[in-house]
This record gives C-alpha cells, sequence and structure tokens, in this order.
C-alpha cells in the first residue's frame, strides 16, 4: 500500500468507530459499476434470508453487547499490522 494509503488509513482508524463507519459506506458508494444493482439486489435476499432463517429458530444470534464490544477495540486490535 502507498505511503499515502498507509497515513489515510491510520488516520481512519483513529475516528471513532461511528466516524469509521460513515467514512466506510461513504468510500463504498463512490464505487460505480454495472453489478452495482445486481450486487445490491442479491444483499437484500441474503438479509431478507436471515431475518426468516432467525425468525424460524433456524440461525443463531449474539447478545447486542458482544457484537458491538468488537467495534469498541482498538484498531491496532483489529488491524495489528498497520503501524500508528
Amino acid at each position: 500500500m502507498p505511503a499515502d494509503a498507509q497515513k489515510i488509513l491510520r488516520d481512519a482508524l483513529n475516528l471513532s468507530p461511528v466516524e469509521r463507519a460513515e467514512l466506510v459506506e461513504r468510500i463504498l458508494a463512490s464505487f460505480s459499476f454495472p453489478e452495482r444493482q445486481t450486487i445490491d439486489a442479491l444483499w437484500a435476499t441474503e438479509v431478507e434470508d436471515r431475518i426468516d432463517a432467525f425468525e424460524a429458530g433456524e440461525l443463531k444470534s449474539k447478545p447486542a453487547a458482544e457484537v458491538f464490544a468488537r467495534f469498541l477495540l482498538e484498531p491496532e486490535d483489529l488491524f495489528p499490522s498497520v503501524e500508528r
């Protein structure tokens, strides 16, 4: 990864979890390609299937606190190879 990209990544990892999520959303939204609508439709189907499976008791779940705790880790814990 080029040095300027490494700096951007280091800066991004110092943002709060919510700010990082917003940044990711904006970066992903910047990609424009013909398959985008197909991929979005496939994800929508996947989400509906997962909801149906959960409601039918076919899918295990974890407490929200456990899931969100993972995102409250320090950036170096998530990406140990990136120097700050």
